[in-house]
């Protein structure tokens, strides 16, 4: 079976706080064997996950929305230029397996979008909503907040663990 791939998605524009958070994600993602897939850009919460992960020894993978490889984090394992700009926030949740987004703007706004709307389970990383456009997701447990890396990497674990026995029970009913 595949590692899980585990999408951080976040701003380009971060601020400390929130790269801090990033990077700690992304070391906690490597140290658990799992791969890190991100934004691919060298700024904000993009290159502060992949440098986090990269530094633990984990492998990292960039959707970069632009043809070039030039603003590519240089702590990516693979580059994936795409040309799709923000289209490409669709290729980054289809391809995690568990979403954690970290504050951001409207492009990680998307990401939590699609990945609801594609069934995926989203980790808000430190963020205050009062909308109730997604208390469904909340009652679900689609969609849950966070505060801290270690709590998001956590619910990952559970994620996963609970998927896994959901596909050994759909194979021992065939």
């Amino acid at each position: 079976m595949p590692k899980p791939i585990i999408g951080v998605m976040g701003g380009a524009k971060a601020t400390r706080k929130v790269a801090e958070m990033a990077e700690e994600l992304g070391r906690l993602i490597a140290e658990r064997g799992w791969v890190l897939l991100n934004g691919g850009r060298n700024v904000g919460v993009m290159s502060a996950s992949a440098r986090g992960a990269h530094q633990a020894g984990g492998t990292v993978i960039g959707i970069l929305p632009d043809r070039k490889k030039t603003n590519a984090s240089p702590d990516l394992d693979y580059v994936i230029a795409t040309g799709m700009r923000d289209a490409r926030n669709v290729i980054n949740v289809l391809s995690s397996d568990v979403v954690i987004a970290c504050k951001g703007s409207l492009g990680t706004l998307t990401e939590v979008a699609f990945a609801l709307m594609h069934h995926k389970h989203v980790i808000l990383l430190d963020w205050e909503l009062t909308d109730t456009l997604f208390n469904a997701y909340f009652r679900s447990k689609q969609l849950v907040i966070v505060t801290r890396p270690q709590e998001a990497i956590e619910h990952v674990a559970r994620v996963l663990e609970q998927e896994a026995k959901k596909r050994k029970q759909e194979q021992s009913r065939k």
